[in-house]
């Protein structure tokens, strides 16, 4: 098990921001990057990608870990999101959403997984998944 002391902060928040630059947002103009470190410390990226019909839209968080799983990673130690309007300047921090966070769950242990949320290198808050997705529903729910 790696310790929060281990997890390459800024790498990953580094990797989010330039995942961001590639955001596809031409409806909300708010771009989100997103970089995931798997168990064996690889980092897979992401940006949100969205559709005029709104519903297809995916976010940074759900690209970068799809990513990873379709190159056969299945377990997760943290993630990077960066997240703001159109522009250079990330003015706030960008929150996973409900189903970015179910998501995220599905592939790691709340109890250890480390959600950064961040407006730069130096400027970023550090949570563990389980604080901010409380009695959450996983795996072993269905494991009888």
């Amino acid at each position: 098990m790696v310790g929060i002391e281990e997890i390459p902060v800024k790498e990953l928040i580094s990797s989010a921001i330039e995942a961001r630059k590639k955001a596809y947002v031409p409806y909300s103009g708010y771009m989100v990057g997103a970089a995931v470190l798997t168990n064996e410390l690889r980092i897979y990226t992401g940006c949100n990608i969205e559709n005029a019909s709104y519903t297809p839209t995916i976010c940074a968080e759900r690209t970068a870990i799809s990513k990873a799983v379709s190159e056969g990673r299945r377990r997760f130690l943290a993630i990077a999101v960066v997240g703001s309007p159109n522009g250079d300047v990330i003015t706030q921090y960008a929150y996973p959403c409900g189903v970015c966070r179910q998501v995220m769950r599905e592939f790691a242990d709340p109890e250890q997984f480390v959600v950064i949320v961040a407006r730069s290198e130096e400027d970023y808050k550090l949570y563990r998944l389980k604080e901010l997705l409380p009695e959450s529903f996983g795996p072993e729910n269905l494991n009888v």
